[in-house]
């Protein structure tokens, strides 16, 4: 069932490597590549193992900042969100074209390429060589890097893969593959939900798919009907845009029975700021304020924030943590 690796591995994608040579990748030196996967040291990663704090995940959800991949399978996308802070037109070429690693390929690949974006910490002064040593042994993967994962073929094998190796994952979709995320249970699913209308969803993520806005609804039943798998819904507040109408958001949440929701700031960053002006950004007031106005309509009455991340969280638990990232837990030994 699986295609063979692609016998072209290592390096950087460049620009020029679009159309029938696979996917044209973003061009940020940042970015390191095997075939279609992709990695990136994410922000919070370097943070941690400095000491200078951890993702609003940790605090959250119990993931170690500095043991987490950051990843993508597949680079190409099917919505061009103007809050994006990727090149849309990185996101363009001919699937068809592409040949895929097998999921374990993927694997090696992600560690490999985490480990090798990580090495240079260990001759940093400010990190403890035990941080460092953890760091070499990634325990998460955020399968959110770029691109939307449900378009890579193998994306329920490559869960189960990560979960042998005993690294959670934490998948990041647009919602628009009901049929494959039916498929997926991962440690926890992300889907996002950035407008409660038709108008605004057209207006906020642009598909390019015209049932986009249909598959999404679909998702959200598929969400409805996960028992095993943590849900969360994301919405990606944008100040004069989709922050409106909290009662429909909440129409929407509920229909998908998630275990979390997650509103978080848009971020004037990247490419986004060619789309959007600094004044979409809302502060984290604005943030935790339309939070509260869709928690008015919800079964979720506990509001977790991070001030940092200019995130709120809606959960019906206080411990959203993880189970199996309990601090006693068997996974940390």
């Amino acid at each position: 069932m699986l295609l063979p690796a692609h016998p072209k591995r290592g390096g950087n994608m460049s620009d020029s490597e679009s159309g029938s040579g696979g996917p044209k990748q973003v061009s940020n030196p940042d970015y390191h590549s095997e075939n279609h996967t992709a990695a990136q040291t994410c922000g919070w990663t370097k943070n941690a193992l400095r000491g200078e704090g951890k993702c609003y995940k940790n605090i959250f959800y119990g993931i170690e900042s500095h043991r987490c991949i950051q990843m993508t399978p597949v680079v190409k996308c099917n919505e061009r969100c103007v809050f994006c802070w990727r090149d849309h037109q990185g996101h363009a070429y001919e699937m068809d074209e592409v040949e895929w690693d097998d999921p374990e390929a993927v694997v090696d690949a992600s560690i490999e390429l985490q480990t090798k974006l990580l090495s240079g910490f260990g001759g940093n002064d400010e990190v403890p060589r035990e941080m460092f040593e953890e760091a070499m042994e990634p325990r998460h993967v955020a399968i959110s890097l770029d691109g939307e994962p449900t378009l890579y073929p193998y994306l329920p094998e490559l869960i189960e893969a990560f979960h042998d190796r005993d690294i959670t994952t934490f998948l990041v979709s647009n919602g628009t593959r009901p049929e494959v995320l039916a498929e997926c249970d991962p440690t926890q699913l992300y889907v996002s939900v950035d407008a409660a209308d038709r108008a605004t969803f057209d207006e906020t993520v642009k598909a390019v798919e015209d049932d986009a806005w249909k598959r999404l609804i679909d998702t959200l039943d598929v969400l409805a009907g996960k028992d095993e798998t943590r849900t969360v819904l994301r919405t990606t507040c944008i100040q004069g845009l989709n922050m409106h109408h909290p009662e429909w958001y909440a129409s929407m949440f509920q229909r998908a029975d998630p275990d979390f929701v997650e509103l978080k700031a848009y971020m004037h960053v990247g490419h986004s700021r060619g789309r959007l002006d600094r004044d979409s950004m809302p502060d984290h007031e604005r943030v935790v304020e339309f939070a509260e106005d869709v928690m008015e309509h919800m079964p979720h009455d506990v509001l977790k924030q991070v001030p940092a991340s200019r995130v709120a969280l809606l959960a019906e638990d206080r411990n959203t943590l993880v189970p199996k990232l309990q601090k006693d837990s068997d996974f940390w030994e």
